[in-house]
């Protein structure tokens, strides 16, 4: 008989892919974009959360656009430290105890002085918040790969400089359909020498040929997305027998038409196969659910017991890159949360 269903926001969980900007909040972008006079368009306004896909370029030009402009409305070092402040507290409510932020720094660099500068801000709004949260924070520097791969090597060495400082990974996101993902390579070479965790897009927009790239020539340790190589079976033994955890983001998923409906996100076949899956909200500005939305979709859609969804909260620490107490203490308290009766929780 299948077990009760207990109150998901009190499950430990670490969110492992949130995207900077995609993690503001919709009012806090209404309220900047009404301070400075700047006009949205109805889509990130009355009609919120916008209707969007990535099935071709056109499709993902138009979801890259209402990115540009959310970014747009963050003028200030006070803007910055609200976002990371208010993303914190949001990943708290839903039951986050560590996360792993993803910014590219040369995205902002024109408004806050520079990658150096911005990097900079950033880690001291990450301290801040951590500490008024109490949530654990690490940050991911990822290059656009839309743009040029020196662009890449530059942030990678950015990212090395913060080895062990703040930064805990180097990621690659944008359009994996565009560019080629090789010639990243050298820029991965550069973090994975300075000890960061190699954590590339791959798998979402383009199949699994894109998922062997990133491993064999970017050593992906763990892959943004990564759904698809349920299309490859032989792949996808490679990927749970080596450990790549997969950064699962369901709602995204669907809301860009790589599947038809949520239970069409093929969890149960990667959780079947051992896989190591972490569930993460990508862009919650965007798609208008957040890190507890995840696991609430994916357990009505593929009716998920307490005890599977214990086992996600638990890849997801193992996964990341927190501190060996917060792990343990999370593992515990993973534990205890699928052994209390839903009758005793607090909502």
């Amino acid at each position: 008989m299948r077990d009760q269903r207990r109150d998901l926001t009190s499950l430990p969980k670490a969110h492992l892919h949130l995207h900077f900007t995609g993690s503001m909040r919709h009012g806090t972008l209404l309220e900047l974009a009404e301070r400075d006079g700047i006009a949205l368009p109805d889509s990130l306004v009355t009609q919120w959360p916008p209707q969007l896909s990535a099935a071709d370029e056109k499709g993902w030009f138009r979801f890259q656009r209402l990115y540009d402009v959310a970014r747009s409305v963050l003028r200030t070092p006070d803007d910055v430290r609200r976002l990371v402040l208010e993303a914190a507290e949001d990943d708290v409510r839903d039951g986050g105890r560590w996360l792993e932020i993803q910014v590219d720094p040369s995205g902002y660099a024109a408004r806050f002085g520079g990658i150096t500068a911005f990097t900079d801000l950033v880690l001291d709004c990450v301290r801040d918040a951590s500490e008024r949260t109490g949530l654990g924070i690490s940050l991911v520097i990822a290059a656009n790969r839309t743009r040029h791969p020196l662009d890449a090597r530059t942030l990678a060495r950015l990212a090395a400089q913060y080895a062990g400082r703040g930064v805990s990974g180097f990621g690659l996101s944008n359009d994996e359909r565009r560019g080629d993902t090789a010639d990243f390579a050298p820029a991965f070479a550069i973090a994975e020498r300075a000890g960061l965790l190699l954590v590339p897009h791959g798998g979402e927009l383009a199949g699994p040929s894109n998922i062997r790239l990133c491993l064999d020539q970017l050593h992906a340790g763990r892959l943004g997305h990564g759904v698809r190589v349920v299309e490859d079976p032989a792949l996808l033994d490679r990927v749970a027998a080596d450990g790549v955890a997969l950064e699962v983001c369901p709602v995204s998923n669907v809301a860009l038409g790589v599947y038809s409906d949520l239970s069409s996100v093929p969890l149960p076949q990667l959780m079947a196969a051992g896989a190591t899956i972490a569930l993460g909200a990508d862009d919650p500005l965007l798609f208008g659910s957040r890190l507890e939305g995840q696991y609430a979709t994916m357990r009505a859609a593929h009716d998920l017991s307490d005890a599977q969804l214990a086992e996600l909260a638990r890849m997801s620490f193992r996964a990341s890159r927190a501190p060996s107490d917060v792990l343990d203490r999370a593992l515990v308290d993973i534990s205890r949360w699928e052994s209390t009766s839903p009758d005793t929780m607090e909502p």
